[in-house]
């Protein structure tokens, strides 16, 4: 515009910028409501029948009135093992995912607070492992051990699958050790551990939160898979993973039910778990952007 002319009259009014939208954030609300569901069920104390008890006299029974979901080959209440199999099968990924969690944590900050030449060291081995398959290192380390139960199951799966964790908290812990509060708190002192604990910890679980959820359902997936293959639990204990071994029986009298209600209890608590797990990364990622 020529500088000679002037504006006459009011100045015209600014437009306001309009505010970023907002993406409204889908929470799996279905999938947090089955979940809780499947664990109140799983953490109830009483049951109608008692899941260990063969009752020879009705094997392989279809679902009834008397048996919800049928009986097994064994004449074990199939209703009363789906909820005291849930425990197991629960807590093997939970547990699981804590070993996994913990060890991935403190290996990762290990990594990232060592020297270069340790640093690539710790990654070098941390590649090896993540070469291996997940299974077979699993088996040898059970071998080791000696005959599986649910605590040394639970050990291995977590002791196999921290690999991915400490990768990605090594990466944060390179970025976040020249912060001031971590300068700080070395220059007064304070040891690794503590250093991990309180400053931290609280900036790291926001970036494996997602992969922590999804060590659950990993830990869970193996549990039954290894059961499924009688390499896991022995028979006599009671999973979701060890009802499925019984499949290729089932299949061969065509006991439906057999393969089919726990199939179904252990993939809707698989699908209810990665859809927690997806949830938890868009918030993530949401929260990300809006910094």
């Amino acid at each position: 515009m020529d500088d000679r002319f002037a504006w006459a009259g009011p100045p015209p009014a600014e437009v306001p910028p309009e505010p970023p939208k907002r993406i409204p954030l889908e929470i799996p609300w279905i999938s947090w409501f089955v979940l809780a569901v499947l664990l109140l069920g799983c953490l109830c104390p009483v049951l109608p029948k008692d899941p260990a008890y063969m009752d020879l006299a009705h094997t392989s029974l279809p679902p009834s009135r008397a048996f919800w979901f049928g009986t097994d080959a064994m004449g074990r209440d199939i209703f009363s093992m789906i909820w005291y199999g849930g425990r197991i099968s629960l807590f093997t990924g939970f547990a699981a995912a804590a070993v996994s969690t913990l060890a991935g944590i403190v290996f990762g900050a290990a990594s990232g607070f060592a020297p270069r030449w340790a640093d690539a060291l710790l990654m070098r081995l941390t590649e090896i492992l993540l070469s291996i398959p997940g299974l077979l290192l699993i088996l040898l380390l059970q071998g080791t051990l000696g005959k599986p139960n649910v605590v040394s199951l639970s050990l291995v799966i977590g002791a196999t699958g921290w690999t991915g964790i400490a990768k990605v908290v090594r990466t944060e812990v390179l970025r976040l050790r020249e912060s001031g509060f971590v300068a700080a708190a070395q220059c007064m002192g304070g040891g690794f551990f503590h250093i991990l604990r309180r400053h931290l910890a609280p900036n790291l679980l926001p970036s494996i939160l997602f992969m922590v959820v999804m060590n659950v359902r990993s830990a869970i997936l193996t549990e039954s898979t290894l059961s499924f293959l009688g390499l896991g639990l022995p028979l006599e204990v009671i999973s979701w993973g060890s009802m499925l071994s019984l499949a290729e029986t089932a299949l061969l009298s065509g006991a439906w039910w057999m393969i089919l209600i726990p199939g179904g209890f252990l993939t809707a608590a698989l699908l209810c778990v990665t859809s927690i797990g997806s949830g938890l990364r868009r918030w993530l990622n949401r929260e990300q952007s809006n910094l």
